[in-house]
């Protein structure tokens, strides 16, 4: 049995507040749940500020388990868990997280339901065979992997260890997997398993135009944008302010009549499917308050002018001036007082992506960067981002600690990022996060609380985003940077990083430098981002580079085996390492295993489509690298030269393809003699290239299995 303390506990009174004074660390939020109410709020214990807002619902517990339950999870929110309980589990926290006290009710929830469907009449009426009974429920459930059926049972003895602690005891029994371990209570195939390693990245094809249109946005739209919000709060203000008189609503049917006499649109704005009149816009154009223009349409003429309205909508542009361009063609002609609050979702959302996926920032260390962690550099140097992390941070006893701490080794912030952050700095208050709530919530007005909107509201504002960058494409007749559906589905705020990693490792030099300017991701990180702190991507990239190893070699061993031809001055070495392929085919999740492949030298193979070969890189043979990078190739400087190139017959039909594709542009006549000839002279090398291949192929000539 559990051991009791020395001094039993007092049964909590219905006013006894469910959280201790000592453990709050966010007042002020919420109000502090009392044991009498019927949900017990945990926000107290979340100071991490994109940190989901959980509570306890007690009307979701049956009777009388919940009256039961209630004083053993009130001793796991304000007690330790008996060292005697840890006793062989020296992974176990002593006190959990607010989410991790969530999610363990949750699964006490969930075998109260189980249990009285069952028959058991309350706690104190389950026998070992209960316990073992929903074990083997537990494990049959749809999709049950050992790790999620392990949290089921340890959060089971939780619940018998605070029962035996608490001042009402209900004669829970001591889980059996307590005295003879889980295993023999646990599925017998493993569940693949979570986390952002298995998370799939973005495809190329929605990532690419979603970046450009996040970063037309931050870098050309933004200001545009924020000036016509600017322009929408006067008019807003003005409407709500301006005193009612006589001569206001003289005001107001004058400039309503002139638009019924002209037969002219009236501004409106789209309400449920059904265009209504714009009060506060047309309070602002005739200087009258918004309860006249609400009082004239509710006079005699209503009915008329209503459908007046639905027959002739009109816009209500603003006066701003639109200065951003897309290759000289201005974005839009104007912008619509009705249009703004959407737009400036849209600026939070694209800076949100241009954050996660040019950082590789985690979606919670995003949200809760500060307004000035970015200072400009004093002495030349690159731009770096301070702010804090949460995976992985506990307090002096090993528990998490929900605030995080500060990044050890600040991000690398390059251009782009910079903007985005300037930009969100000059929304955010003084001192604040950058993406407080009450100035991303819209409309404006909240008291800033120091939290920011939760990780769903970014969901929608991001899928809403790739809607409006399609629409804006095809208004502009740019149809290539349409935003395709993503394969994988929704694109979430988590699948960023994950994208990053991957698209370094397989497009390296491409999508992420859409432009040169915005430097090598990859040089860049290696230099100042996350070499030494903690949490960062280094192993996400090394594992995506693995893959990506890995991949080429399969394609490669598949290929030479079907009788491809492979020609080159690394053939042989080509050859050689394809031959392994086989011997660590399969997923590779963790960093041991990536390590594994791109500590070999003899498996360093990297397609390059882009320029026609693969690399199978030796550093002393190279003729990309730089002194600072010296364990990879630089891919986007591949010379035909080297001696690390390799081609098979693949490479060579793309260079033919390519070669024809160059020379069908060269023969337009409205193409300038000086272009065409490079064009034509392009062709030339690609041909020869190919020709070459043709003459020095060879096949295998020694198993590759």
């Amino acid at each position: 049995m559990t051991a009791l303390p020395a001094e039993l506990p007092t049964l909590p009174a219905w006013n006894t507040p469910v959280i201790a004074p000592s453990l709050i660390v966010a007042e002020g939020l919420v109000p502090i749940s009392i044991y009498g109410d019927e949900v017990w709020s945990l926000a107290p214990l979340i100071a991490n500020p994109s940190g989901s807002r959980v509570g306890i619902d007690w009307s979701r517990f049956p009777d009388p388990f919940r009256d039961e339950i209630q004083p053993a999870a009130w001793m796991m929110i304000n007690t330790v868990l008996p060292a005697s309980v840890r006793v062989g589990h020296p992974a176990w926290h002593s006190r959990l997280g607010p989410h991790g006290l969530y999610d363990t009710a949750r699964r006490w929830q969930r075998f109260a339901h189980w249990a009285s469907a069952h028959g058991v009449a309350g706690l104190g009426a389950c026998t070992a065979e209960t316990f073992t009974a929903y074990a083997a429920h537990a494990a049959r459930r749809p999709r049950a992997g050992r790790g999620d059926v392990t949290k089921e049972l340890v959060a089971l003895t939780r619940l018998w260890a605070f029962d035996a602690a608490s001042a009402r005891p209900a004669g829970l029994v001591m889980p059996p997997w307590q005295r003879y371990g889980v295993d023999d209570y646990l599925p017998a195939t493993p569940k693949v398993g979570g986390g952002e390693n298995i998370r799939e990245p973005v495809s190329p094809a929605t990532m690419g135009p979603l970046l450009v249109w996040a970063l037309r946005v931050v870098d050309d739209f933004a200001e545009d944008i924020l000036a016509a919000w600017e322009e929408t709060g006067r008019l807003t203000r003005q409407a709500e302010q301006t005193a009612g008189t006589w001569e206001s609503m003289a005001r107001l049917r004058a400039y309503l009549d002139h638009l019924l006499q002209r037969g002219a649109p009236v501004p409106a704005r789209l309400h449920k499917g059904e265009h209504q009149v714009s009060q506060i816009y047309i309070a602002a154009q005739a200087g009258c308050p918004t309860k006249q223009v609400n009082s004239h349409l509710h006079s005699e003429r209503r009915a008329d002018f209503r459908d007046y309205v639905r027959r002739n909508p009109g816009p209500c542009p603003l006066s701003t001036p639109v200065t951003g361009t897309v290759e000289g063609r201005p974005w839009t002609d104007s912008i619509d007082f009705t249009q703004t609050p959407q737009l400036m979702r849209h600026v939070s959302a694209a800076c949100f992506i241009v954050l996660a996926y040019l950082t590789g920032m985690r979606p919670g260390e995003v949200m809760a960067l500060e307004h000035g962690c970015c200072p400009d550099p004093t002495d030349g140097g690159r731009h770096l981002i301070y702010g804090r992390v949460f995976k992985g941070v506990h307090d002096q006893d090993g528990n998490h600690y929900s605030a995080g701490q500060v990044r050890e080794v600040p991000w690398v912030a390059i251009p782009p990022v910079v903007t985005a952050i300037r930009m969100l700095e000059r929304l955010a208050p003084e001192g604040g996060l950058v993406f407080d709530a009450s100035v991303h919530t819209i409309p404006r007005g909240r008291v800033s609380t120091g939290r920011v909107f939760g990780y769903e509201a970014m969901r929608r504002r991001i899928e809403d985003f790739a809607v409006w960058a399609s629409q804006t494409a095809v208004r502009l007749g740019r149809g290539p940077e349409v935003v395709p559906d993503d394969p994988h589905g929704a694109l979430g705020v988590a699948r960023f990083r994950r994208s990053l990693a991957w698209h370094i490792a397989r497009r390296p030099g491409g999508l992420v430098a859409l432009a040169i300017q915005y430097g090598h991701m990859r040089t860049a990180m290696s230099a100042g981002y996350a070499a030494r702190g903690r949490g960062g991507i280094h192993e996400l990239l090394d594992i995506e580079t693995a893959r990506a190893t890995a991949d080429t070699l399969t394609i490669l061993h598949d290929d030479l085996a079907a009788g491809t031809g492979i020609s080159g001055p690394a053939a042989r070495r080509a050859i050689h390492a394809a031959a392994q392929a086989p011997v660590f085919a399969g997923s590779i999740r963790t960093h041991r295993q990536a390590r594994a492949i791109l500590s070999n030298p003899a498996l360093a193979v990297y397609d390059n489509p882009r320029s026609f070969l693969m690399c199978v890189y030796n550093r002393d043979r190279a003729l990309c690298h730089r002194l600072d990078v010296a364990d990879a190739p630089r891919l986007d400087r591949c010379r035909p030269s080297c001696a690390n190139v390799a081609r098979t017959d693949h490479h060579a039909d793309q260079l033919l393809q390519h070669a024809q594709t160059l020379e069908k542009q060269a023969a337009s006549e409205s193409l300038p003699g000086p272009l065409a000839d490079r064009l034509s002279q392009r062709a030339g090398q690609l041909r020869a290239l190919a020709d070459r291949h043709v003459q020095d192929r060879i096949n295998a000539q020694e198993p590759t299995t």
